[in-house]
């Protein structure tokens, strides 16, 4: 058994099995979420951004297609390894915990596909908000795209298995402690693994408190990636614009 509950996303984000699971992900939707929000923020020509958690850097290297001097920062060093290679004089790739600021100014800082609300400790969270308050030059703009927690928790699927490239895997979402919880289980090569994903159940009501403390003010709330209007109860996206 693989398992690390107290930093899961430490050990399950650096193994190729995450990226195998989620390899489907739609490319095209985000492409086109990332020309709404550039075109909306009206971002200057060239223009610095940084992608918090950024992955393999799919978004990261769509933005800089778009002709943004973009810089992408993830905690899990494979992901980094992987991205360095289309590196170029204007997309680079750092290693970095989000709850520290990068200590650079940025046109805007991106937080993309629900990779908030990881850390167990609040303090992280509203640190997290103050890193990237932090990091904005003063015409800047943070963006945080979250899952909206109760669309999620009223369509939860408890329990299904989903195969890709060969492998089974089962798949268990449950709510406890203020986490929605999914329990990954599969076997490969005679090997069993079980990971589990956390991730606070944080509410638009959670993240205004955050952004209260932080000292940052929330200018827009919309609830997909065509940037539509949020509602609670129907929005798949809890997509927020603070500066």
């Amino acid at each position: 058994m693989i398992k690390d509950e107290i930093e899961w996303y430490a050990s399950w984000f650096d193994t190729p099995y995450y990226h195998i699971l989620y390899k489907d992900r739609d490319y095209a939707e985000a492409r086109q979420f990332m020309d709404n929000l550039t075109q909306y923020l009206n971002l200057p020509e060239h223009g610095k951004i940084l992608d918090l958690a950024c992955g393999k850097g799919r978004h990261s290297i769509y933005l800089n297609s778009l002709g943004y001097d973009v810089t992408g920062a993830d905690l899990s060093e494979n992901s980094i390894a992987y991205a360095k290679q289309f590196e170029n004089e204007s997309l680079h790739f750092k290693v970095h915990d989000m709850s520290f600021p990068f200590n650079e100014k940025f046109d805007a800082v991106f937080n993309l596909f629900t990779s908030f609300g990881y850390f167990d400790k609040s303090e992280d969270n509203l640190n997290t908000i103050k890193a990237i308050r932090d990091d904005l030059n003063e015409s800047g703009f943070g963006v945080i795209d979250f899952m909206n927690v109760n669309y999620v928790i009223e369509n939860l699927v408890p329990e299904d298995v989903k195969t890709v490239s060969g492998i089974d895997f089962h798949q268990k979402r449950y709510v406890e402690d203020d986490h929605i919880i999914k329990d990954i289980s599969f076997t490969n090569n005679g090997k069993d693994y079980q990971f589990q994903e956390r991730v606070k159940a944080k509410t638009l009501a959670d993240f205004e408190e955050l952004f209260d403390a932080a000292g940052v003010y929330l200018l827009d709330v919309f609830g997909n990636y065509k940037l539509q209007k949020f509602n609670k109860n129907t929005s798949e996206r809890l997509i927020m614009i603070f500066k």
